[in-house]
């Protein structure tokens, strides 16, 4: 599972953050965990899941004296990087973003 397609033209630390909570979303990621599977530092990181929380896409609760970060239900889906992409994702992809 991945991020969903409408959720991949975001921030390249905040998909990151996106498809590695996919890949663990019964169970959660700790920061530090997530900070295992996204190459950013800790600021980026930081900001990313910030703006992530701040835009209702993950969540975060404490289980056993730790927090777990949790990705929404509505963000994860099925991604196929293969799929017919629209005249916008060609020119975004063309621009480098």
């Amino acid at each position: 599972m991945r991020a969903k397609r409408e959720y991949r033209d975001r921030d390249e630390t905040q998909v990151a953050v996106l498809d590695a909570l996919a890949d663990r979303r019964d169970d959660g990621m700790t920061v530090f965990e997530l900070r295992s599977r996204v190459d950013a530092d800790i600021d980026e990181l930081e900001s990313a899941l910030a703006d992530l929380k701040a835009d209702g896409l993950i969540e975060a609760t404490e289980e056993d004296e730790r927090t777990v970060i949790l990705p929404e239900d509505h963000v994860i889906g099925q991604y196929d990087p293969d799929e017919e992409r629209s005249l916008l994702d060609r020119i975004r992809s063309w621009l480098g973003r």
